[in-house]
């Protein structure tokens, strides 16, 4: 059980944090513009490329000094071995006693490294992959024998945020199938988007897929439980109902045998596959069914080259490395504690979302791996949009407002021009579309970084105070080649490594969430009150006490 890798020697660690702290205090009042006009070569020293990504950090509050002495930082708190430590299959995760394997669910299939492993993993892919092949073709078919031709996934978290972001994400790229197949996702527990839903679909045509790590999620089984009741009022309760339009994904397959999915529609996970990391597992059959089996097997090769990556470069060449040691930097020493992230591409609707669970859950902690309360700042606050609505919604706030942020944009070089594209009869006005959001997404990094030194000399003659900008805003822009499944996989696990790198930095566990738990406990104290199976209310808050009344009350007329 690993809760502690041995950092350099206490000294050493209070050296780089005093260099530092005193490296902070050079640069409280060094504005970007300054940076630039000092090094004329900074965007070729603060930007690296990778295979299809570009990350341009020339626009962070950094120099030469600062990122030596955050890579040295890195090096004090171990990086080097951690990152050992998570491509192992020692228990990383310690508070749950389980290791963070989700880099395993994208080896090769030929990959000699944790063969075992990989075994097990494709075995589970490939038969995800023959269920996919099989509805693609037609010949899944649901109680009456009519083809599949709507799929529903139910899950929640990590079930549903990754699979969504990503088959949105991958529109452009979606299969042709025997008969058109949508694809659709459910994850509120109060029943709205379910109920909007089926009065849409047919339970003829419909298949459900109920993802669960756990098998326990309320709020899945409750979905699962109204969408089993819709179909059996349609088609009768029999055994080919269950047997023909619900699919499995959890660890355990005993939950789902006792639900009713028969074992041929079951496939499973393992208790190292953290929720919010699970995408390139099986609970990434809404993906496959959007992009087919060769475009999942290029999202997980992706993210294999950024697992590559993240092991083997210099950290000063290490993507995920700059961008964990870089929000650090902007947390702990310039106190930004906001985040904003910003894709200037619609399809990347739902990236802010995902990022949200993986940062915030991950890293949203307060006690250190030995026991002691952390003594900085954490993981900062995420949030963010697609870019042209977020410039008509709070780019106010970021140009004139009182609060510092560091933003990452984030823009596909190519679009509208790939072969994907030859049928678009008005391809050229859309390339042109692309490159007004790549002027907006460049223009608002620029304003950001240099506030009125941005603008035209004329535009500065007589600027009143309320027309200015101040600038020194810090951001990363990320680039990629196009947005494909291969650097979607690479843009995902850039984001893993570094919310592990900053975990490494603070001393958390980034692989548990206990903070979730507990209110789902509460929750399941407070139901038998809501249900009128309960009435002894006393035990609680005099607040919780209040609103219940009025419930209970409101309920009855």
């Amino acid at each position: 059980m690993i809760k502690h890798i041995q950092p350099f020697p206490v000294q050493e660690q209070a050296s780089v944090l005093e260099r530092l702290v005193s490296l902070q205090k050079q640069f409280k009042d060094v504005h970007l513009n300054t940076l630039f006009a000092d090094d004329p070569a900074r965007f070729s020293l603060f930007s690296v490329e990778h295979d299809q990504i570009v990350l341009d950090f020339s626009k962070h509050r950094v120099d030469q000094n600062i990122l030596k002495a955050l890579v040295e930082l890195a090096d004090a708190q171990s990086l080097g071995r951690w990152i050992k430590t998570l491509f192992s299959s020692e228990q990383i995760n310690y508070t749950e006693q389980r290791a963070a394997m989700h880099w395993a669910l994208r080896l090769p299939r030929d990959s000699a490294f944790q063969s075992e492993i990989t075994a097990q993993v494709h075995a589970q892919l490939d038969r995800m992959y023959a269920l996919v092949e099989k509805i693609h073709a037609g010949q899944y078919r649901g109680a009456t024998g009519e083809v599949i031709q709507d799929v529903v996934n139910i899950g929640v978290g990590g079930s549903d945020l990754g699979p969504l972001m990503v088959t949105h994400a991958l529109s452009d790229f979606k299969v042709s199938t025997v008969k058109p197949l949508a694809v659709h996702f459910v994850s509120t527990m109060d029943g709205s988007q379910l109920s909007d839903l089926l009065h849409q679909l047919r339970p003829e045509t419909t298949l459900f897929i109920i993802s669960s790590k756990s098998f326990g999620t309320i709020d899945t089984l409750s979905n699962a439980q109204t969408v089993r009741q819709w179909l059996e009022k349609a088609l009768g309760s029999n055994d080919k109902i269950l047997k023909n339009h619900f699919i499995g994904v959890s660890t355990k397959p005993e939950k789902m045998t006792e639900w009713g999915i028969a074992a041929d529609k079951q496939l499973q996970l393992w208790d190292w596959v953290g929720g919010r990391y699970s995408l390139w597992s099986c609970i990434g059959l809404p993906i496959a069914l959007t992009i087919g089996v060769a475009g999942f097997k290029q999202l997980l090769a992706g993210a294999h080259a950024i697992d590559q990556h993240f092991q083997n470069a210099s950290f000063h060449q290490n993507i995920p490395v700059l961008m964990g040691l870089l929000g650090a930097w902007n947390n702990n020493f310039l106190d930004i504690q906001t985040h904003a992230v910003l894709p200037y591409d619609g399809r990347l609707k739902y990236f802010a979302a995902y990022l949200q669970q993986l940062e915030m859950e991950s890293n949203g902690k307060s006690i250190q791996r030995n026991g002691d309360k952390v003594d900085t700042a954490t993981c900062p606050i995420v949030w963010g949009e697609v870019g042209p609505n977020a410039q008509h919604a709070f780019y106010q706030l970021l140009h004139q407002g009182t609060h510092s942020v560091s933003c990452d944009f984030i823009a596909p070089v190519k679009r509208y021009n790939g072969n994907q594209f030859t049928y678009v009869e008005n391809a050229d006005a859309l390339v042109e579309q692309h490159h007004l959001a790549l002027s907006n997404c460049l223009a608002q990094s620029r304003l950001l970084a240099f506030g009125n030194q941005a603008l035209a000399v004329d535009e500065l003659q007589d600027l009143p105070a309320y027309k200015q900008y101040s600038g020194n805003q810090p951001s990363s822009t990320i680039l990629l080649k196009e947005l494909n499944p291969y650097s979607l996989g690479m843009l995902i696990a850039m984001y893993e490594h570094k919310v592990f790198v900053q975990s490494v930095l603070w001393n958390i566990n980034p692989f548990d969430q206990w903070g979730v738990e507990k209110g789902k406990e509460i929750a399941n104290q407070l139901l038998p009150i809501l249900n009128r199976e309960q009435d002894d209310i006393s035990k609680f808050d005099v607040s919780t006490q209040g609103l219940l009344k009025i419930i209970l009350d409101k309920s009855i007329n």
